[in-house]
Formats: C-alpha cells, structure tokens, sequence
C-alpha cells in the first residue's frame, strides 16, 4: 500500500500532538524507528484501525520516514 505523504501531513497538521510524534519517529535511524513503532503498536492494540496499522508499518521503511522528516522539519 502507497502512503500520500501529503495526506499524513494534513493529518499532522490537524493535531500537534501527532505532528510531535511523526516528526520525532522520523528523525530516528531505521532500528531505533521500528522499536519505536512497535512500542506504539503496542499502545493503540486493537483500537488501531486496519490503515493505521499500515500507516505504522509502512513508517517502518526508510523511504517513507525521510520524505516525513524532510516535510516535517527538525525536531526541536
């Protein structure tokens, strides 16, 4: 599945505490990401939707997270 990094990032823009999340997971190298991802995998559980659940798996790859972490900015 394709992810629309403009669609994630209108996402973001609705609510700062995502944006914090995305831009911070992002910046991480590829391992520390996908430990990350898991931990909030973990956190969401079963209350997670099927997309997001693909969102967060697609955030696992390094393409996906550099075209965030370049849209998003530095994390400050």
């Amino acid at each position: 599945m394709e992810f629309d990094v403009d669609l994630i990032l209108q996402v973001a823009e609705r609510d700062a505490s995502i944006a914090r999340v995305l831009r911070e997971i992002c910046a991480l190298d590829g391992a520390a990401r996908r430990c990350a991802l898991d931990l909030v995998g973990a956190h969401l559980g079963d209350r997670a939707s099927r997309d997001m659940r693909a969102c967060i798996e697609a955030l696992r790859g390094d393409d996906l997270a550099h075209r965030l972490a370049a849209r998003l900015g530095p994390v400050t």
